[in-house]
């Protein structure tokens, strides 16, 4: 039996569709599990031992698919659901479960706030996808793995780090899923803890405003100094996590890390807050729940669309300093 996964974006959807991979491996236990996705995003699901081969798309479809077609797949698990997705089923010719994105329960919810979204988390969701397989939740959450020259040392971090820190995971692609410095600011001037600010080539700037901003406490700027399953390293080795809503949340809840998650213009209701199956694990979310315009969007946005952002600059920074202290306390 050969089975193909199909999904091709992002670092945090990807992390998410681990449970599949997982669950079918156990469905199946003599199967291959090929898996196909953009160049970029390769590196998170290559270390993983479930599965057999990863197919990478950096040219054209057609080249992709004809590799792919020299597989002969017995199924495609089509993740991702859209129209390059289509066109490489199609070419396939083999029988395929594809997912509901749900795109008319979220435009409901983003243009008339009418929620007729499923109380399911997205992992639930993609699981579904493929339960005509047999493939059930084995309620052990997300996976993820990193390659042994990935892993970060503790000791070649700066002085006082080795005895636990808060990593805080500071960018996003999209703007307004970003909690802005000056409120991190503000948020860590309340607390006595090593925190480590993480985040790409693209946060230094605001990275580098906190560090200076906050000169006299245990504050790393890892921005843009590490690649991303070195900054997975770091997120396991964390004692806890805070977090935008962006893939770093996900990698810190595979890990079973305690998670702060931040909610911009996004919400929680879309089934894509932190996952842990059946592990209890503490957690946290920090959104303002009485926005007439929130969700503004189901991705983001460069700038607040109705230019005030209130869905970041409203929330509080004492009750976010708040809830570090008590969970650094409990972890």
């Amino acid at each position: 039996m050969k089975f193909l996964i199909l999904r091709f974006s992002s670092i945090g959807d990807i992390v998410l569709t681990t449970p599949v991979v997982r669950c079918l491996r156990k469905a199946f236990p003599e199967a291959e599990i090929h898996y196909a996705t953009k160049k970029a995003f390769a590196p998170i699901i290559a270390a993983n031992p479930n599965v057999s081969k990863v197919h990478v798309l950096e040219g054209s479809i057609s080249d992709l698919v004809k590799e792919l077609k020299q597989e002969q797949f017995d199924y495609a698990i089509d993740l991702h659901h859209n129209q390059r997705t289509q066109l490489i089923k199609w070419q396939l010719g083999v029988k395929s479960f594809s997912f509901n994105k749900l795109n008319v329960e979220k435009w409901l919810m983003v243009n008339f706030k009418v929620n007729k979204l499923p109380p399911v988390h997205i992992v639930d969701r993609y699981l579904a996808t493929c339960a005509a397989l047999g493939v059930e939740n084995d309620g052990e959450g997300l996976d993820y793995f990193t390659g042994k020259n990935d892993i970060v040392d503790i000791r070649s971090l700066p002085e006082g780090f080795a005895g636990g820190y808060v990593a805080w995971v500071i960018g996003a692609k999209q703007n307004t899923k970003k909690f802005p410095a000056e409120k991190i600011i503000e948020t860590l001037k309340g607390i006595d803890y090593p925190v480590m600010l993480l985040g790409g080539k693209e946060d230094e700037k605001e990275a580098a405003q906190i560090y200076d901003a906050l000169k006299g406490k245990t504050i790393y700027n890892a921005c843009g100094k590490y690649k991303l399953n070195q900054s997975a390293s770091l997120v396991q080795q964390a004692r806890l996590v805070v977090s935008n809503d962006t893939g770093l949340m996900h990698i810190a809840a595979a890990f079973k890390k305690p998670v702060i998650s931040i909610w911009g213009n996004t919400i929680p209701a879309f089934g894509m807050y932190p996952y842990y199956g059946k592990h209890i694990v503490p957690n946290e979310r920090m959104e303002v729940d009485s926005l007439p315009c929130r969700p503004c969007s189901k991705l983001g946005y460069a700038e607040c669309p109705q230019g005030h952002f209130n869905c970041m600059k409203l929330q509080k920074e004492s009750r976010l300093a708040d809830t570090i202290k008590q969970m650094w306390e409990v972890c």
